[in-house]
């Protein structure tokens, strides 16, 4: 035992020995790779990752406390085209014999292939450079403490920088920084010279971020100098710069008080040589032009087709192609208004939601005809996109359902359809994709497929008999959208057409903020193969099977022991007929009963005609932001148009007892969603997510379900990462049915992102949720939501995901595990499901969340 202990103590001396070696193996004799930054706030740590953050040299990546990154650049090659010449030139022949198989020409390029130059080159750019110690980047960073200490009030800080040694060719660096006290604004005073400038500013002051009494914060200041400049540039001082606008202080270190001077002198103006000051003047909109077809200034003479409408006039460099009315609704620069920053901002995004131009050119110009000098003539530029657009594509998808698919697209675009910007747009899709999770009997990878033709007509404004201008400004850039679609596919089985037909409104209230709300969605899904149905849910027919050699009293519903798919229809209906030895009350019969009942329900025709409305709010600014929220809130209702038009048609019944519309059953329900997603930046790449969903379905009237397309499922590559899609749910029941919905799901997510090194990621998540039935036709409660107690069924899947980062998309590969299992007996739940060989294996495109 000691002697292996000795044994292990020698290989771990050996191996830190080899491994401290190896990350100063790019490093220079007389240089230090960077291992650790320390920062001292009055003599104590600061752990801070926004302090950390302002150093200009950070450490190597590591991950797990390994430095990855700064290893797999370390084992690359520095100079590998070098590295092959002195290979080649290391024996005379040996260039010679390559010859005699290879050109010249070839043997040069052997040494840029992959396994000659290519390997160490992906490994460079895949791994970390060692951070080497840079003296004067160094310096950097303490001027950067002290600008950020001294923003933030301590006006007199002082930090020092020092560079201790930490082992060979190692070295860390120590900052240290005495804030002093704080400063605060004793008193404010303004200076402005022009007097409407002073008299606008007097109306807003109240507003001020810079207060008496706060401490000196250089973001205030800052943001004080955009307040103002935003508001005189919006009621029409058109010269205003942020420039214009000075900060005086005066410090008094003895009280640590400071008093501040803003100062507004006015505008210097160049005359001939020399620079004179002027007073800033308000300006109103004397004249607003429209240029069409016109790419510049230097072309709007030249135009032969005009038009004045209300106060604007239109100029074309051809015949005008739209509607007066359909250009000036896009444009809040008016004739008699003051100068606006917001209504160029606002016209700018309006006649770009046209999407019949290309993004405008606004261009002011003083007036030469005011003797005032107080007027402005905006001259708007615009290039219109092409009117006819044939647009193929293609692209490689995943899903929940299909692991492998390949979509093409062809659309051909028509823009300004009726001359009032309309665009039209006629499409034809088609996918193949792979599924594990279809029945795949002839074993063929490409087991999915899907085609279809899609219209869709656009309107940039709201189509309504009744004028709701007053309740959706066009400030709010609205749209109308009418689409009409057809869909065959092949994606579980049945095989399935679907038609679509959908009349929705969206606009934007506020910034982030968007509404859509559907006036009329309809569905009709018609089922082409309901015979194949046991084919599908194998699960279903596997536990019918066995009943059925138990209970079966006809022979014709067998075939070599085992039920036909035909068959096991038939012993649905002698079950439920008594002609067998089962009755009501028995378990057998009830499973039988239930199977039936589900099939009739997945094969059935569904006819959906339903009303919603959706709000979203996204607060992300860009896509680099990392520290933003968005929610999703959804109400549904479907059915009720459709009872109304039943109570005159008088058709029969069906054999369900429920109305029907052209023969259909129709779908009545209510439904609502609300789906939360939260990031938080923690820095250097890495990033907390966090997603929250709950969704409810409640169907009543002439539904007693949900149609499956409504209804939700748990599990998957975008959900509960420890089970597969559909594999989990309802309830406790432990996930038996092919594919497990129900109406009602609860879901929670929280992933920790991080960079491991290069483009590789990494990630460690938790997945809580499942789905429940309730208010529905199900009764069993192992399937039910019963309360609180049913929280208990909350499944916990947790794991760990790697993933590479395209620029353009991320590739993701999860590994989930079944940390709490709900469908296992009470006791025997919790790490069963912890098991390398139990690892639920999970493929995506880009962040579930």
């Amino acid at each position: 035992m000691r002697n292996n202990l000795s044994k292990i103590t020698l290989l771990f001396v050996i191996g830190t020995i080899i491994y401290s070696c190896s990350l100063v193996k790019r490093v220079p004799e007389s240089e230090k790779l960077l291992t650790k930054n320390e920062i001292y706030i009055n003599d104590k740590i600061n752990k801070e990752e926004r302090i950390n953050n302002l150093l200009v040299q950070q450490p190597n990546t590591r991950f797990l406390n390994y430095p990855f990154g700064l290893t797999l650049y370390n084992l690359a090659k520095p100079n590998p085209d070098s590295s092959y010449k002195a290979w080649l030139n290391r024996k005379p022949n040996r260039i010679k014999r390559l010859n005699r198989f290879l050109s010249a020409k070839q043997v040069n390029r052997l040494g840029k292939s992959f396994f000659v130059s290519g390997l160490s080159n992906f490994m460079k750019e895949t791994g970390e450079a060692p951070v080497i110690i840079d003296e004067k980047k160094a310096e950097r960073s303490k001027e950067r403490l002290s600008g950020f200490y001294y923003n933030n009030g301590f006006i007199r800080n002082k930090v020092t920088m020092s560079i201790d040694s930490v082992g060979d060719r190692k070295g860390k660096i120590v900052y240290k920084v005495d804030t002093g006290k704080p400063y605060f604004i004793d008193s404010i005073f303004k200076f402005i010279e022009t007097p409407v400038v002073d008299s606008l500013y007097s109306l807003e002051e109240k507003k001020s971020f810079i207060r008496k009494g706060d401490q000196y914060n250089f973001t205030n200041f800052d943001i004080e100098r955009k307040r103002i400049t935003q508001y005189l540039r919006n009621n029409g001082v058109y010269h205003f710069q942020e420039s214009n606008v000075k900060y005086d202080a005066i410090y008094n270190d003895s009280t640590q008080k400071m008093n501040v001077n803003i100062k507004i002198d006015d505008r210097l103006v160049k005359k001939g040589d020399t620079l004179v000051k002027k007073p800033f003047s308000v300006y109103k909109i004397s004249q607003v032009n429209i240029f069409t077809n016109n790419t510049s200034k230097k072309e709007r003479n030249q135009f032969n087709d005009s038009v004045t409408y209300r106060n604007f006039n239109i100029y074309s460099a051809g015949k005008l192609k739209y509607k007066p009315k359909a250009i000036t609704n896009a444009i809040f620069i008016e004739k008699g208004k003051l100068f606006s920053d917001n209504d160029r901002t606002l016209t700018s995004k309006s006649l770009s939601n046209l999407k019949v131009f290309n993004y405008p050119n606004i261009e002011y110009v003083e007036d030469p005809s005011d003797s005032t000098n107080s007027s402005l003539i905006a001259n708007i530029y615009l290039m219109s996109k092409p009117k006819y657009i044939w647009q193929p594509s293609v692209d490689v998808t995943t899903s929940d359902i299909q692991q492998f698919g390949i979509s093409g697209r062809m659309a051909f675009t028509w823009r300004n359809l009726f001359k009032r910007a309309e665009t039209f747009e006629l499409s034809a899709r088609g996918n193949i994709g792979s599924s594990k999770d279809l029945a795949n009997p002839n074993n063929v990878f490409f087991n999915i497929s899907e085609y279809g033709v899609e219209a869709k007509l656009s309107f940039p404004r709201i189509v309504f008999p009744i004028d709701t201008r007053r309740i959706i400004k066009k400030e709010m850039l609205p749209t109308t959208t009418a689409t009409i679609g057809l869909t065959s596919q092949r994606n579980i089985g049945l095989d399935k057409e679907n038609l679509t037909g959908v009349f929705n409104y969206n606009w934007t209230p506020k910034q982030n903020n968007t509404i859509r709300f559907d006036l009329l969605n309809i569905q009709f899904i018609k089922n082409l193969n309901p015979e194949n149905y046991f084919n599908v849910y194998t699960s279903s027919y596997n536990t019918l099977n066995d009943l059925a050699q138990d209970y079966n009293v006809d022979p014709a519903n067998l075939e070599n022991g085992n039920l036909t798919t035909s068959g096991a229809v038939n012993f649905i209906n002698d079950v439920e007929n008594g002609s067998t030895s089962l009755n009501p009350n028995d378990q057998d019969y009830k499973i039988i009963r239930s199977i039936g009942e589900r099939r009739e329900r997945l094969i059935e025709n569904n006819l959906i005609v339903s009303s919603g409305i959706t709000f979203f709010r996204n607060t992300k600014a860009n896509l680099l932001d990392n520290n933003f929220y968005s929610i999703r809130t959804k109400i549904e209702s479907s059915g009720n148009v459709l009872s109304l038009l039943a109570g005159t048609k008088n058709e029969d019944l069906n054999q369900n007892g429920n109305k029907t519309m052209f023969g259909i059953e129709y779908s009545q329900y209510i439904k609502g969603e609300v789906d939360f997603i939260k990031h938080w930046d923690f820095g250097k790449k890495n990033t907390l997510a966090m997603r929250a969903f709950a969704g409810l379905a409640v169907p009543y009237g002439n539904a007693q379900s949900i149609p499956f397309s409504r209804s939700y499922f748990s599990g998957g590559s975008n959900d509960n990462r420890g089970w597969q899609a559909y594999s989990l749910g309802p309830g406790r029941s432990g996930g038996i049915n092919d594919f497990n919905e129900a109406n009602f799901k609860l879901a929670y997510s929280l992933e920790y992102r991080f960079r491991v090194g290069g483009n590789f990621y990494s990630a460690v998540f938790a997945d809580i949720g499942n789905i429940w039935n309730v208010f529905d036709n199900i009764t069993d409660e192992d399937y039910t939501f019963n309360g609180f107690s049913s929280f208990e069924d909350l499944a916990f899947g947790s794991g760990i995901g790697l993933r590479y980062d395209f620029d353009f998309f991320v590739f993701r590969f999860d590994l989930g595990y079944k940390a709490y299992d709900p469908g296992r007996e009470v006791g025997d739940r919790w790490m069963k499901g912890v098991n390398f060989s139990k690892t639920v294996l999970n493929f995506g495109i880009n962040y579930p969340f």
